[in-house]
Parts: structure tokens; sequence; C-alpha cells
């Protein structure tokens, strides 16, 4: 089982197939992606990863997480979530998945929080057909009808579909195709809608129900920030012989 992804909901589009038919897709953006802790089967009884994405300014983050951020070598993040994986599937914490964890063609869920709508109707909400227009109705057009029973129970049962607050609930789009990938953006585009409003936060997950196709990126496509760390040194030291090389010259 391989880790998620977060990211955020851009908006939605549309991509033309090769016969000219148009499909609705959501773009979503996959920023700096990092692993920020490794949770273990010894230490923790689990084991799983836990991925922080954005940049969030200092100030922002209390001392306890500034902490927790310095102790993986990584910037403060704005999103901090946690994912179950496979033993054989952890990855080194600070390392960077990209976008390319998911290849076109792939089913993928993703859940997020859905948009708000307040106080709804029960036609609204549940979808209830409401009261007849004419004959005898006269205020209760949109009302629900009746919710109980006579004396016997007497009560409303637990769960009734009634009006109420509707929306800003956590809700999963599964098997979504993956249209189109873009890596150096950071850009994934998935066929359909997906819950949250622009700008929301949502996590991208290997579908549930759909087989994994063949060639995917195990543990996950990964660009580590230790090996861009240790160009540098080699670098610096090219450059100090040199400088060594000419002094020498000069004294000559």
């Amino acid at each position: 089982m391989r880790t998620g992804l977060i990211a955020t909901k851009l908006g939605m589009t549309r991509r033309f197939r090769d016969d000219g038919t148009s499909i609705p897709v959501t773009v979503l953006k996959i920023d700096n992606c990092q692993v920020v802790s490794v949770q273990t089967e010894e230490r923790n009884g689990y084991v799983s990863l836990q991925l922080g994405s954005g940049t969030a300014k200092v100030k922002n983050v209390s001392k306890p997480v500034r902490g927790h951020y310095a102790k993986a070598k990584v910037e403060p993040k704005k999103k901090l979530v946690e994912f179950r994986v496979s033993p054989d599937a952890v990855v080194e914490v600070g390392s960077e998945i990209m976008a390319s964890h998911f290849v076109v063609g792939q089913y993928v869920d993703v859940a997020g929080t859905s948009q708000g709508k307040g106080f709804a109707g029960a036609m609204k909400r549940h979808n209830f057909g409401g009261m007849r227009a004419s004959h005898g109705v006269s205020i209760s057009h949109r009302a629900h009808g009746s919710t109980g029973q006579c004396q016997d129970p007497g009560k409303v049962f637990k769960g009734k579909r009634m009006a109420g607050h509707m929306g800003a609930d956590r809700q999963t789009a599964q098997n979504l195709e993956v249209m189109m990938v873009d890596e150096d953006a950071g850009l994934l585009f998935v066929k359909g809608a997906v819950p949250g409003a622009k700008k929301g936060w949502v996590m991208i997950k290997d579908s549930v129900k759909k087989a994994a196709p063949e060639g995917l990126p195990y543990p996950a496509a990964i660009r580590s920030v230790k090996v861009e760390a240790e160009k540098a040194p080699v670098e610096t030291e090219a450059k100090t012989d040199v400088v060594e090389d000419n002094k020498s010259g000069n004294e000559e």
C-alpha cells in the first residue's frame, strides 16, 4: 500500500479526447509535499508516513510544532496529514514526493471537505418532492411532511431525514481517472468533480476498488533533498582547489 498525497483544488476545466469528446476535469496542485515523520511498528505500533504540504510562516507555527519540523529538517508546512503505508513503502524523511507519483490512466480516490450550505430544507438536503402545488396546500409547499408516529412509539426515530445543517462534511470521490500529469508544474488532472471549494485541501490515494496499473512508482516518485545537498560540497571543493593552485602559481 503506497502513500497518498496532499493537494489543493485549483478549480475545474475540460480536456478533449482525440475524437473531440469534452471531458470535465479538476485541477489539483501538489505544492512541495515532503515527508515530515515516519511511524514504525516497533515505536508506534503501526506504519505510516506524515506528509506536509505548502509553506507556512514561522510566526504562525507554535513552538512545539516548529521543533517537529526542525527535527525533520524541513520548512514549516501549512497542512499536515498522515497516511498508512506498507512496511516496504516507507519513504525517507525529508524526501519530496512529486506529482508523477500517479500515472495517466490510473484511478484514484480524492477526499476533502465539501462546501458548506448552512441550514437547508428537506427538498435541497435530501431531494424530497415536497407537497402539492394546489388542492388545499397553502403554505407548506416545500415542507417534508409527517416525521413521527402516533401514541406507539410516539416519538421521532433517530436519523430521520429532516431539514438541518448541510455540507461542510468530509466526502470521498472514488474511482476518478487521472487524465494528465504535469510534473514540472506539480499539477494533476482528474476526471470529474472532487469535494471542496477552490483552494481547499484534498487527499489523493490509490483507488481501493480498482486494480493499480503496472509501472507505478514504488514506494513513491520522490526527489530526495539529501541528494541535492550532497552535490553542493563537491562544487565547493573544486573551487577551493582552483584557488589553491592560483595561490601556488603566484608564489612561484
